[in-house]
């Protein structure tokens, strides 16, 4: 199994390629820059496009893993929209299944939240909105990590002391979520 997981620092921090290679004996390969939003990606102007685009034509990948940045689909859901729909149509043309890494709010209370002007179940409550409606209009399988974040978010520490990221168990969890993405998927 080949994946090509395209995004930024949610993606690469702790290595989270790696973690999931481990977790599906997949080869897994990354695109990312901190703060990237999917848009980049599809940019041939851009360092990253380029590799991007060159490696949808060129190579052969069984699932593509997208993750937007962190506040954009709260914040800008339509250039979000924009982006999902090309690389998704573009994915499909290349005989891959395209996946959503839907992300998580920012850690309650952080500096960070509050100075996103939204409160912890609003930038939930978007982005998961919003990852859920690029996953339909996709025809993509959502890995949904927000809600596992949410859903732990009382019972355990899943953040970098930014309160943005996530820790080496935040990272775990977004792993085991797209996996079961995965392999649900795989096994129909």
């Amino acid at each position: 199994m080949r994946i090509l997981m395209l995004g930024n620092s949610y993606t690469f921090f702790n290595d989270l390629p790696s973690v999931l290679a481990s977790l599906l004996g997949a080869e897994v390969t990354a695109h990312t820059r901190g703060g990237a939003h999917l848009a980049e990606q599809l940019n041939p102007e851009t360092d990253m496009g380029r590799r991007t685009l060159t490696a949808l034509r060129d190579e052969k990948w069984d699932y593509v893993i997208m993750q937007e940045q962190s506040k954009a689909p709260a914040e800008t859901p339509e250039a979000f929209f924009r982006s999902a729909d090309a690389l998704c149509a573009l994915i499909r043309t290349r005989g891959a299944v395209p996946v959503f890494y839907a992300t998580w709010a920012y850690r309650d209370g952080s500096e960070k939240l509050m100075s996103s002007g939204m409160t912890y179940e609003e930038m939930y409550a978007r982005l998961h909105e919003a990852y859920a409606e690029a996953a339909r209009r996709g025809g993509a399988l959502l890995a949904d990590v927000g809600t596992a974040f949410r859903d732990r978010k009382d019972t355990e520490d899943l953040y970098h002391p930014d309160g943005s990221h996530p820790n080496a168990a935040g990272t775990a969890l977004a792993a085991r979520v797209m996996a079961d993405a995965i392999t649900s998927e795989a096994g129909r």
